[in-house]
């Protein structure tokens, strides 16, 4: 759940003020609300990137990076010494990133847009994002995006929640997101509002299915998916071939 949106600006406005009041709570709330589940998802996607990685010279981005942790985990597996860049809309979320990151080897965090990505196209052998690209206002901008910015034969890694694949588990993620999560994230952030726009966006995303497919038509190769928690997850991962 990060900070970058485009369209509307009174949305961008207002997503990114949503984000920039709970940053002080956002690592707690993570990783209670998901039972630390989150950073099992996130090492996932590392994985994934473990060829790339351990390459001497590659490149790598975090897209909508928020308070670090997949570009810290990214840094970690890294054998590059090209640093790794995060990108996040929200400064708030950014400072907390850079605190975390003192002492992690090189690690660039810059604020901006996600849609609008200050690099040159073909620019790096990796990118990831990770419950970023549904707070997007168009997916299918993101996703071009994402295109652009990997060199040919790079990789690209997407973590966000999804459809949970059992009837049963989907009725109590629903129930959970739905009632319980709001009460507790409000009370311990501060906003309600940040958690209860939560599930409003999840319901709103496309399903591993529907992801998939708009990879397609943004010129992925290969894309696969892989459901995580029976599907409350999914990691979609996609090559650029030209």
């Amino acid at each position: 759940m990060n900070a970058d949106t485009i369209g509307h600006p009174e949305k961008a406005a207002r997503v990114r003020a949503m984000f920039d009041q709970i940053a002080p709570r956002y690592d707690l709330l993570n990783h209670l609300l998901s039972f630390n589940i989150d950073k099992l998802w996130r090492s996932v996607a590392v994985r994934e990137l473990a060829d790339i990685l351990g390459r001497p010279d590659a490149r790598v981005l975090d897209l909508c990076c928020g308070t670090g942790d997949l570009s810290l985990a990214l840094r970690r597996a890294s054998r590059s010494a090209a640093p790794v860049a995060g990108l996040d809309f929200s400064m708030p979320m950014l400072s907390a990133a850079r605190a975390k990151a003192r002492g992690a080897g090189p690690i660039v965090l810059l604020q901006g847009d996600a849609t609008r990505v200050p690099f040159p196209d073909r620019s790096f052998d990796a990118v990831t994002i990770a419950f970023g690209l549904r707070n997007l206002t168009s997916v299918d901008a993101g996703l071009a995006e994402i295109h652009r910015l990997l060199k040919p034969g790079g990789r690209a890694a997407i973590l966000e929640f999804s459809r949970p694949v059992l009837p049963v588990m989907r009725e109590l993620f629903q129930f959970y997101f739905s009632h319980v999560l709001p009460r507790i994230g409000g009370a311990i952030s501060g906003s309600r509002g940040a958690y209860t726009y939560l599930p409003e966006s999840v319901k709103a995303f496309p399903d591993q299915v529907r992801l998939k497919e708009a990879m397609d038509r943004a010129g992925f190769a290969g894309v696969r998916y892989r459901n995580l928690s029976l599907g409350i997850a999914a990691l979609h991962v996609g090559d650029r071939r030209d």
